[in-house]
């Protein structure tokens, strides 16, 4: 190896002159040389690993490398189907085709609650079609809050626009209070502008259907409505 540069008029042997480590470390290939860079290197690169690849697997073991695990996002809960457009495809099949058949305008508007006192079979979020042998006497439910009455003019304007299927009856729309109370003026007059266009029967607040459960004794206008669907109550107790 030839030492760095020296002027020509100095008498110097070449083994003498000291070399920076800096220098002379890379090119070196004599077995010294090799020995003593070595430590430097496997330090160097023992202290850098870590930083540099964190998560990188171990390969020592022999065994395959493990990919890290990736979190899979849960899926987006399914939306509230659009009216007419049933979350399954079924029949909704009575014990005949006179029974009633429960529709409701929105979700929670009651309807399974009613089919659970009344009888008659739930039908969804869509109107029946008699010529599938589903129910052609039908009854409308829904809220009394500004969403369900909202949901139940839609439907409704359905119906009379031809868009539902032919040989429905509708009997009544039924209205579920959303909360105890009376109705602010607002949503009355909503229920008057749904009287000019069916028969409406109000059913009132029941706490019991708040949790779960089943009243003990149910409101009088149960006994309107057991009278207009042609069915008996199917409550603990009888309508006060």
């Amino acid at each position: 190896m030839q030492p760095p540069h020296v002027g020509h008029g100095v008498g110097v042997a070449p083994a003498t002159v000291p070399v920076p480590a800096a220098v002379s470390a890379p090119p070196v290939h004599t077995a010294a040389a090799v020995h003593t860079a070595a430590p430097v290197q496997t330090a160097a690169a023992t202290a850098v690993q870590p930083a540099a690849a964190p998560h990188a697997p171990s390969r020592t073991s022999g065994q395959p490398a493990v990919q890290p695990r990736t979190r899979r996002l849960s899926a987006a809960p399914a939306a509230e189907p659009a009216w007419g457009e049933p979350r399954r495809p079924r029949t909704a099949r009575g014990r005949s085709r006179n029974e009633v058949g429960w529709v409701k305008a929105h979700g929670g508007a009651g309807a399974t609650s009613l089919v659970e006192v009344l009888g008659g079979v739930d039908v969804g979020a869509r109107w029946p079609d008699p010529a599938r042998g589903e129910p052609r006497r039908v009854v409308l439910v829904g809220r009394t809050s500004a969403r369900g009455l909202r949901s139940v003019s839609q439907a409704l304007g359905s119906l009379h626009d031809g868009r539902a299927p032919q040989g429905l009856e509708l009997l009544a729309v039924v209205l579920v209070a959303d909360a105890p109370g009376r109705l602010p003026l607002g949503l009355l007059r909503r229920v008057r502008v749904l009287r000019s266009a069916a028969r409406v029967q109000r059913v009132p607040w029941i706490p019991a259907w708040r949790t779960g459960g089943s009243p003990k004794v149910l409101p009088r206008q149960f006994d309107r409505l057991a009278e207009l669907v042609g069915s008996e109550l199917y409550a603990e107790g009888a309508a006060s």
